[in-house]
């Protein structure tokens, strides 16, 4: 057998010095991954804020709060040794939901400055790597978020608000002694260019590193099959 059919994930986890992930059981409902489903059902009422029109600074205050509650899980799982595989499936999943959704509704809205291509590279990005992601975890090789992958994240939990404000009246009003609406939307726009091509190049740099993995794991099963006596 290769190396990677040899270790399980528990060994594989004491043998990087991590602890591995707690497996689906009561324990799964544990405080990293309660926060995790609020950060979903605050992006459900996010969704019918952004739909219902009008409540754009509490749709940007909202979606902070349960952008917040992504880096506090983590941060709780990794620190008090919570890390799950429910939470390890189900954090990945509602952040993609709140993020592809957030965008999908603001197409709505010519005014919030995002576009159609821009959720398309978002969207396609998102579904690529997740679909890679799988792959290489059913060969066994791990394929965990990187630099790139995080700061991605990042761009988007602040474009995303810069958005929701710049489509309030309101705010735009308050704002205008510091800086002018124009300048504002010029920000915006800019912001939203530099999210959406960061999210490229993390699909690229996370594509070629997929592959590149892949092909190893492949060329070890090849070994081993030539090697395992007939």
């Amino acid at each position: 057998m290769s190396a990677l059919e040899q270790t399980s994930p528990a060994e594989a986890g004491r043998s990087s010095g991590k602890r591995p992930p707690l497996p689906i059981d009561r324990r799964s409902l544990n405080v990293p991954n309660i926060l995790t489903l609020s950060r979903f059902v605050l992006s459900l009422v996010l969704f019918v804020l952004i739909d219902y029109d009008g409540w754009w600074r509490l749709s940007a205050a909202l979606f902070i709060v349960a952008a917040s509650t992504d880096f506090l899980d983590g941060y709780y799982a990794r620190k008090y040794g919570q890390v799950t595989v429910l939470g390890r499936v189900l954090d990945p999943f509602v952040d993609k939901i709140i993020i592809c959704g957030s965008f999908i509704f603001l197409l709505r809205y010519p005014q919030s400055g995002v576009t159609t291509w821009m959720v398309f590279v978002i969207i396609g990005r998102e579904m690529f790597v997740t679909s890679l992601r799988a792959i290489l975890e059913r060969h066994g090789t791990d394929f965990s978020a990187k630099w790139s992958g995080k700061i991605k994240m990042i761009l988007q939990c602040v474009a995303v608000p810069v958005s929701l404000f710049s489509l309030s009246p309101e705010f735009r009003e308050d704002i205008s002694p510091i800086i002018s609406p124009a300048a504002f939307d010029t920000f915006r726009d800019a912001f939203l260019w530099a999210t959406v091509l960061f999210t490229l190049y993390s699909g690229v740099e996370y594509t070629v590193r997929g592959f590149r993995l892949l092909n190893q794991s492949i060329r070890e099963k090849q070994i081993d099959e030539q090697i395992r006596p007939s």
